[in-house]
């Protein structure tokens, strides 16, 4: 996900809060409690197993309300969560602890291969979780790429997963606004700790953050984007209803959330400011370098060192600029790659002139790109998906584009968001990868069919893991030559600059957290060896400067998504079926690297069978 990912996957997990303890019996599918451990010993290890992952679904999203708002799940609407406190954090690792343990009470190889493959990815998760919470994240609760807050406004704005489709869903919102602004003070108090230990955001972050909330902030709540929902009520609202709930969202904007967002605001200027760090990578945190190496393994669902994948990266970005070398030519460019670059990113021909005409674009390469989508893929969302500009508050520091899920019940389709906010830093050539990677058969594909799945475990249905979804993103543009999208080679130019992008991500990603790299050595590797905006490469650096190894999943999984299909497709020759394998990775969820491969080696055998 380009994660904006805020969009799909990413801003899912990135949304997850929640404070109620998990309750500590095994829940059967119907919900109710099982009393007695002889009828437990008595289920098959399916039923078990079944059992167990659906208690868990259902304990996790008691600790996760607004993550269960994300997947459709409404019982929680009233509720914020408690990600910052020591009562959270408790059951979070008292969920995940018993829950590993009473899995690894069930003999793996009595399960059926489906099965098998769900319970290497349940116990891969709880393992991971365990380690991740070793690690003092909870010190930088706010960043200028992600944060709750972004997520509330996106929520409060009405366009966003938490309804507004009754007087209740209306008043839903209120309880659950007092619960982020309880979230807001303490949030706070995590970011003392943070200065108490040495652990804060670079100070280039933080001066990203303070115009963010500046844009939140207004004296006439009915400028506000959480007073949105008053002004697209439902039909059926009776005239007092309509008066009671203007008034309230009146006073619950102007007396306490613009207050206590105003006071965030003066926090981060005048206290957290002063305090944050001059390093810019996580090598410059307490033990950051062994966090930064969780955090790789964490997003490619990898061991691999970031040694490694650093070398990998420079591989990439030598390979790639050949290839871009390769369409200079074609195209009769007269001068060198660099002046290439340098025509391809001003010349106006190459750009729209007004944002209405990206949008519009967008539309029309959706249209092309269906026509062509059947002829790859037997299994294709039934959901569809949108087109929308960034919202103004947030589109400064907004990554390019992005995708957000649609709604699990089918009443909200899909949003790939475009950034409008500069022209400059969406060209016309990059406009096939880019809906090829976001929406289909990208991240809408991946996303859309993994949540309409049927016959899987829940938890399996709304996990995710960067690597696979960026991985198979990544992957779609590379599909988009096979589909004959790419025979304008100022499109495939485009094609290669996104896969330089990624390539540059191992690099730079790796250099900042690993190898002592400023943000302006970082800025300028990606300014020598792409055509992208400089305001665009500022934002990709101080995106991976907020979430360390997210970046690299998009390659690495990549990567190995290729690697699967050329074995799958020299073990079988004319056996190889481009669409069932594509049925292969997208008909589980989102997998492991490790469980992918595995999946894929069980159907290489069965067909060679």
């Amino acid at each position: 996900m380009k994660l904006s990912l805020l969009a799909g996957t990413l801003a899912l997990a990135l949304a997850l809060q929640g404070c109620s303890k998990p309750e500590t019996n095994v829940v059967a599918q119907d919900g109710s409690t099982s009393a007695a451990a002889a009828q437990v010993e008595t289920q098959t290890a399916e039923s078990r197993y079944l059992a167990l992952v659906d208690g868990y679904f259902k304990d996790y999203l008691k600790l996760e309300p607004i993550y269960a708002t994300f997947v459709g799940v409404n019982d929680y609407n009233t509720q914020f969560g408690g990600d910052l406190t020591e009562e959270y954090l408790k059951a979070r690792h008292d969920l995940n602890t018993r829950y590993l343990a009473q899995v690894k009470t069930i003999d793996l190889d009595e399960l059926p291969a489906d099965l098998q493959l769900s319970y290497s990815l349940f116990v891969y998760d709880r393992e991971m979780a365990l380690v991740d919470e070793t690690y003092p994240s909870r010190f930088m609760p706010i960043s200028q790429f992600y944060s709750t807050v972004i997520t509330m406004v996106q929520l409060g704005s009405g366009e966003s997963a938490q309804p507004f489709n009754t007087v209740q869903d209306y008043r839903n919102w209120e309880q659950r606004v007092n619960g982020f602004i309880d979230w807001i003070k303490l949030a706070q108090h995590r970011m003392d700790e943070g200065i108490a230990s040495k652990v804060v955001l670079p100070r280039v972050l933080v001066e990203r953050i303070i115009p963010q909330l500046d844009a939140m902030l207004t004296t006439d709540a009915s400028q506000s984007i959480f007073y949105s929902p008053i002004t697209h009520f439902p039909e059926g609202f009776s005239a007092q209803d309509k008066a009671e709930l203007t008034a309230s969202y009146q006073a619950m904007i102007s007396e306490r959330l613009v207050p206590t967002l105003t006071g965030l605001r003066d926090y981060f200027k005048q206290t957290y400011l002063p305090k944050s760090r001059a390093t810019d990578g996580w090598s410059g945190l307490p033990n950051g370098k062994a966090w930064y190496q969780h955090l790789a393994n964490s997003h490619t669902t990898t061991t691999m060192p970031v040694d490694e994948i650093h070398q990998i990266g420079l591989s990439e970005v030598a390979r790639i600029l050949s290839e871009m070398d390769k369409v200079r030519e074609q195209v009769g460019f007269k001068g060198d790659l660099k002046a290439f670059f340098a025509s391809l990113s001003s010349e106006p021909q190459y750009f729209y002139s007004d944002r209405q005409g990206l949008i519009d674009g967008y539309m029309a390469l959706k249209d092309k790109i269906n026509l062509v989508l059947p002829q790859y893929f037997n299994v294709m969302p039934k959901a569809d998906y949108v087109v929308k500009p960034v919202e103004s508050f947030r589109e400064q520091s907004a990554a390019g584009a992005s995708y957000e899920a649609p709604a699990v019940d089918g009443s909200r389709p899909g949003v790939f968001y475009i950034n409008t906010y500069n022209l400059k830093a969406q060209p016309k050539w990059g406009m096939t990868t880019l809906s090829l990677h976001e929406a289909a058969p990208g991240h809408h594909f991946q996303i859309a069919i993994k949540q309409e799945l049927t016959g899987v475990p829940e938890f399996q249905r709304f996990s995710g893991y960067t690597a696979f979804e960026e991985g198979w993103a990544l992957y779609a543009e590379y599909l988009g030559i096979e589909m004959g999208l790419f025979s304008d080679p100022y499109q495939y130019f485009g094609k290669l600059s996104d896969e330089m992008l990624r390539a540059m991500r191992l690099v730079v990603d790796t250099g900042l957290h690993a190898k002592g790299w400023s943000r302006e050595q970082a800025i300028q590797y990606m300014k020598d060896n792409s055509p992208m905006a400089e305001s665009d490469i500022v934002a990709e650096v101080e995106r991976y400067m907020a979430i360390p190894g997210q970046a690299l999943s998009y390659k690495v999984g990549q990567l190995k998504i290729l690697a699967l299909r050329e074995r799958a497709e020299k073990a079988l020759g004319d056996k190889f079926d481009l669409k069932a394998f594509h049925d292969q990775i997208l008909t589980s969820g989102s997998l492991p690297m490790a469980v992918m491969e595995q999946k894929i080696d069980r159907w290489i055998a069965a067909n060679k069978a």
